[in-house]
């Protein structure tokens, strides 16, 4: 897939939006210290590649997308998150991106593992709120089982009993199509694998999705604070500078 990084200046300033939930919630000092390493599963009902990246309207009336963080190695603090996993399924209002509806969107769903214990589970719902967008005005968190089966080229995710996809990466002769700087990626999304979804279910917040040959997404990941804190502070710069009705 060719890379797309022309396409950042113009689209930069609908995707503003991004800024209002989730400057909020992260200005607490001081700042608690976090890291992690893992692999970056998504999918979405919107055909490949999902064009709520480049401010399209998604592929069907809605985009119902799931990300899912499965931590190789990580530490809140000096909380150890070795092996635990954290998710979030999202809804954006009908005919609008991603983007351009953020803070409105139907409902933002996270999940977080629950063989995390008590210090586990602070740490781990603390840190989805930055690798996880805040998009809905009243998000909900969850203690569930998240597992990942991985057999061959084909990678499946549960979430606990409201949800699942499956997918694999596309091959191409010079590998697996690779997005890159996607405008206003956040660093879990500087850049990642593109792929198809078998199946995405969620049966959760009135749902029924049951989506075949969608969107899917992969990424190896390696994150900080500090990385998301300078995201964040540049987002909400973007903001406070946008001309009242400039970030739609």
């Amino acid at each position: 897939m060719r890379v797309l990084k022309s396409l950042a200046g113009t689209l930069l300033a609908s995707c503003m939006l991004l800024s209002v939930a989730i400057a909020e919630p992260n200005t607490a000092s001081p700042t608690t210290s976090w890291k992690l390493s893992g692999d970056l599963e998504e999918a979405c009902s919107c055909n490949i590649a999902c064009p709520c990246w480049f401010k399209s309207p998604p592929s069907r009336m809605t985009c119902d997308g799931v990300q899912a963080v499965f931590i190789t190695k990580g530490r809140y603090g000096k909380t150890p998150l070795d092996g635990l996993a954290v998710a979030q399924f999202v809804q954006s209002p009908e005919g609008k991106s991603m983007f351009e509806s953020y803070g409105t969107w139907n409902f933002a769903n996270f999940y977080i593992d629950e063989r995390a214990n008590e210090e586990q589970r602070k740490a781990l719902k603390e840190i989805s709120t930055h690798l996880f967008p805040m998009g809905a005005k009243t998000p909900q968190f969850s203690f569930v089982p998240i597992t990942r089966t991985i057999e061959g080229a084909d990678h499946s995710v549960k979430v606990g009993s409201v949800g699942s996809f499956s997918g694999r990466l596309l091959e191409t002769s010079s590998g697996s199509p690779k997005i890159v700087n996607p405008p206003l990626a956040d660093p879990t999304h500087k850049e990642f694998l593109q792929g198809q979804a078998a199946k995405l279910t969620y049966h959760d917040s009135g749902q029924g999705w049951n989506y075949e040959h969608s969107n899917y997404m992969f990424n190896h990941v390696k994150v900080n604070n500090v990385q998301y804190e300078k995201f964040e502070a540049e987002i909400a710069k973007m903001a406070a500078a946008a001309p009242s009705g400039g970030m739609k």
